[in-house]
């Protein structure tokens, strides 16, 4: 019986111990539903990071894999960064000789991502979202992490519309923390504006949903952020919403993507493959395939 490759799972980096322990969790779900698959994660990006991906590889060879798949755990492109995934693997590939890979690209607004981020915002409002008349008095600001790379920052545009079709919402905005606008202020700004219109026994309510899988720096800025326009205009509600965390449908979306990069290339047991590339690493229509290589995040788009 041939041996499944391992499933590595990629986050992009974080030095939060709480985003370590989140990965950790989805881990451990993973492993526990699939005991057949030999599954790891870790950070790639910046050092110093609680869980580092150099480590997951390292374990996963230990444990005997001479393959694997890779799933970046991302909900859009990183744009260029110091430390991208593709030398993390090259790396990886130098010391452990005969290691195969193959990388997929970012799990993005997949539907079952999607569903968290709808129960994400039903858990901000409790029991304000229960019926059509209170979904259609609510705005949500989705906010990504932001990139200096513009097709990154339309993927985030690409999810708050896929998070907006058929939900019920008054609108779905969007806003970066860093690197792109709108800024969270001037997204929040867009959102009032939108707002205008609600009859005064009616007040519409803004959620800002973070765009993140898991908890950090970056989620800590976006709510400080937050808090300070929201103390600017107390006549606004403003709601905060949760990371999307280890939930259940991640671990679902993130083994459907691990059986299709499998089936698509199966991985050689030799030397590394390198990750997995179109000729072009963006179709022509200006998007990303979903085989094409997180290369992307060094920047060669």
């Amino acid at each position: 019986m041939t041996t499944p490759p391992a499933l590595l799972i990629a986050g992009h980096g974080t030095r939060d111990e709480g985003g370590a322990e989140a990965l950790r969790t989805l881990v451990r779900m993973l492993g526990e539903r699939h005991p057949d698959v030999p599954v790891a994660g870790g950070f790639f990006g910046v050092p110093a990071s609680p869980l580092p991906l150099d480590d997951a590889i390292d374990g996963l060879v230990e444990r005997g894999a001479t393959r694997l798949a890779v799933i970046p755990l991302l909900p859009a492109p990183t744009g260029p960064v110091p430390d991208a995934l593709p030398s993390a693997l090259e790396r990886a590939a130098e010391r452990h000789p005969g290691l195969g890979y193959t990388c997929d690209a970012e799990l993005g607004p997949h539907p079952k991502v999607l569903d968290v981020l709808e129960r994400r915002l039903d858990e901000a409002l409790a029991a304000g979202a229960r019926r059509p008349e209170d979904r259609a008095r609510t705005t949500v600001l989705l906010v990504g992490r932001g990139a200096a790379d513009p097709y990154a920052n339309a993927e985030v545009a690409r999810a708050a519309r896929l998070l907006w079709e058929g939900r019920g919402f008054a609108g779905v905005e969007t806003a970066f923390v860093s690197q792109a606008a709108p800024d969270v202020p001037a997204g929040l700004d867009r959102c009032r504006a939108l707002a205008a219109a609600a009859p005064p026994d009616r007040p519409r309510r803004i959620v800002v949903l973070p765009y993140f899988f898991f908890p950090g720096g970056l989620l800590e800025r976006l709510h400080l952020q937050a808090e300070g326009w929201a103390a600017a205009h107390p006549g606004t509600e403003v709601f905060g919403a949760g990371a999307i965390g280890p939930a259940a449908e991640v671990a679902e979306a993130v083994m459907e993507r691990y059986r299709a990069t499998v089936a698509d290339a199966p991985l050689p047991g030799g030397a590394a493959c390198g990750c997995r590339a179109a000729e072009d690493a963006r179709g022509t229509d200006g998007t990303a395939p979903r085989t094409a290589a997180v290369a992307a995040d060094a920047g060669e788009r």
